[in-house]
């Protein structure tokens, strides 16, 4: 297949085909009209990057799983180096859980202060007064 129907058929564009071929993520192969040249397997390994950049992985961080499935592995997270970029990313990902906790712990802090501090207040903080001028009346 050409680079428009891959693209299509992947949910991509033509342009990001092209950035993958140059990273080296997608094989550089040429029909003898020189168009770019693709098959099924071009389109498993974007399926592959696709699903893992939904995941959040980068796209460096693809490269195992796309190299996994070039070795002839029928799945692209089943070698040693795909498995070691999952407990990386799963590492990160409980990092930024507890980051992101720490916070939660905060803001509720923060709020139950603000919310006690506000019940306490008998009077109103904010209070719109009447001013007359003169010459203009209430206003």
């Amino acid at each position: 297949m050409r680079i428009g129907e891959l693209a299509e058929r992947a949910g991509t564009s033509t342009r990001t085909l092209r950035y993958y071929e140059s990273r080296g993520l997608l094989p550089a192969r040429r029909a003898a009209n020189g168009y770019r040249s693709y098959d099924e397997e071009d389109l498993r390994l974007l399926r592959q990057i696709r699903i893992l950049q939904d995941f959040g992985f980068d796209l460096e961080e693809t490269r195992p799983f796309v190299d996994c499935l070039r070795a002839g592995h029928p799945a692209g997270d089943s070698c040693p180096a795909s498995l070691a970029v999952y407990r990386r990313k799963l590492a990160e990902l409980d990092a930024l859980i507890g980051r992101l906790a720490d916070v939660r712990e905060q803001v509720a802090h923060q709020l139950a202060e603000a919310e006690q501090a506000a019940g306490e207040a008998a009077v109103p903080r904010c209070e719109m007064t009447v001013h007359t001028t003169e010459g203009r009346g209430k206003t």
